[in-house]
């Protein structure tokens, strides 16, 4: 039907299934479609659109849950409301040109942390959601150390997919990594004044150890993953490592230097502390086990989350701990609120154990494989060897080193002046600052055309002044 057949605006920052619903609920609202109206088949409105059937579906369900439509049985769907004359009169907001531009920018987002938001499965989300409203743990603050039901789920998650040997009872439900390594410091800084940490590494983590007042060592980081042997020669009987995909670098650790790290920490008595961020997203080879399934002698902490896999906003990590630190959790515990939503704890649980969150891995992990060969291809196409890439077959980011007397300042600045943002790496490094600057790019919410333009920009903005030198 014609009143059906609009443009979409496929460089709109709102999502494609929000445009068409939106658009049908105006339809509506204006009495421009009535009342028990036939509409199209998901199938032939994608058509009529040139979009995916799934971004159709999403935008029925939408208007099927706020009682605009009504499907039918074998039938179809079906205008439901019944509008008045007053309703008639209904006009949508006008948006001139310049609000446009304060809503759709033309800039294309590098940024690091973000997922696809086209392909969360919402429809499914919404549906848990609505069962979780309906469960008494809503009306309660729940367990402090996390919901039960996700915390078994998570257990039975870990042991099938990283061999992480974990009860219910040793895991801890948190907002944030950061969140509960400040839990872990409080378990530990009485016993350990020193950290080892990778340098380069993740700030975050090292900033709450320097918060929580520990002596940090930086350890020298090569493609085997953190330097073993420099380790032993330091005082230090805790570490925090990135064994799976260092952070930033990507590098994988290999087993028999994952075995070294664990015997150095049987040998001095202490502990490692696994960041497993984001191990769903390895394209290629088989996954390396987790240094927690390979320790015998519960001296590993184990720390993931689930923002990189699901969405940011739902705000739920979690931490495995040796079953030799539950006495230590047990004194403090009380002292101790959960941060992380109860209503997402319980829909999560639900989403992992109704198999919705395998499938969601599959497809993302083919999804985020195809992004990563097209950005890493187009880099190569543009830049030849004046960029090397590093961690292009794991996680939804990739570092470029690149070999220019530029400053990572100035190349930041140009892209930024020319609507690409990209990111610094700078803050990452402790002792060991590299001859060039590197820069950090994410694609988890960028399309494949924006992946090719922004790469593209980024050539003509930065090739010229590289080859000036």
């Amino acid at each position: 039907m014609k009143e059906l057949v609009f443009n979409i605006d496929r460089s709109s920052n709102v999502p494609m299934y929000q445009q068409v619903y939106v658009y049908i609920r105006i339809q509506i609202l204006t009495g421009k479609i009535a009342q028990h109206t036939k509409l199209p088949s998901i199938r032939q409105l994608a058509m009529l659109l040139n979009v995916s059937r799934n971004t159709t579906q999403v935008a029925y369900e939408q208007l099927l849950a706020e009682g605009y439509i009504r499907s039918e049985s074998k039938k179809g769907y079906f205008v439901e409301v019944n509008m008045s004359e007053q309703l008639f009169t209904y006009e949508p907001t006008t948006v001139t040109h310049k609000q446009r531009h304060k809503v759709i920018s033309e800039t294309i987002d590098f940024k690091i942390g973000t997922v696809d938001k086209e392909n969360f499965p919402i429809a499914k989300w919404r549906n848990l959601t609505n069962k979780v409203l309906m469960d008494p743990i809503m009306y309660s603050y729940g367990d402090k150390q996390g919901d039960m039901s996700l915390r078994m789920a998570i257990a039975d998650y870990l042991f099938q997919s990283r061999g992480v040997n974990a009860s219910s009872e040793q895991i801890l439900i948190g907002s944030s990594t950061q969140h509960l390594l400040l839990i872990l410091t409080l378990l530990l800084k009485e016993e350990f004044q020193q950290i080892a940490v990778e340098d380069p590494g993740y700030n975050g983590a090292r900033k709450i150890f320097s918060l929580q007042s520990f002596l940090i060592e930086p350890i020298s980081v090569s493609e085997n993953g953190v330097d073993v042997n420099q380790l032993c020669k330091t005082d230090a009987r805790l570490t925090y490592v990135t064994p799976t995909h260092h952070f930033p670098f990507g590098y994988t650790m290999p087993v028999n230097e994952r075995l070294k790290l664990i015997q150095w920490a049987e040998q001095v008595e202490g502990y490692i502390i696994e960041d497993d961020y984001d191990s769903e997203f390895r394209y290629i080879h088989h996954p390396v086990p987790s240094l927690q399934s390979l320790d015998s002698n519960d001296r590993v902490v184990y720390v993931s989350t689930f923002s990189k896999a699901l969405l940011p906003s739902i705000r739920v990590s979690y931490m495995v701990l040796p079953k030799r630190l539950l006495p230590r959790y047990e004194k403090i515990s009380s002292l101790l609120e959960q941060t992380a939503s109860s209503f997402h704890q319980r829909t999560l649980a639900h989403f992992i154990s109704e198999g919705y969150w395998y499938a969601h891995l599959r497809k993302m992990k083919s999804l985020y494989k195809r992004k990563m060969k097209v950005l890493c291809e187009e880099i190569k196409n543009h830049f030849d060897n004046y960029i090397e890439i590093k961690g292009d077959s794991s996680g939804i980011y990739v570092v470029i080193e690149v070999k220019t007397q530029m400053s990572e300042k100035d190349l930041i600045n140009k892209a930024s002046n020319n609507g690409i943002i990209v990111y610094p790496c700078s803050q990452y490094f402790i002792k060991n600052a590299p001859k060039y600057p590197h820069i950090q790019l994410g694609l988890g919410n960028l399309s494949e055309h924006e992946i090719k333009e922004g790469v593209c920009k980024l050539a003509k903005i930065w090739l010229e002044k590289m080859k000036s030198k």
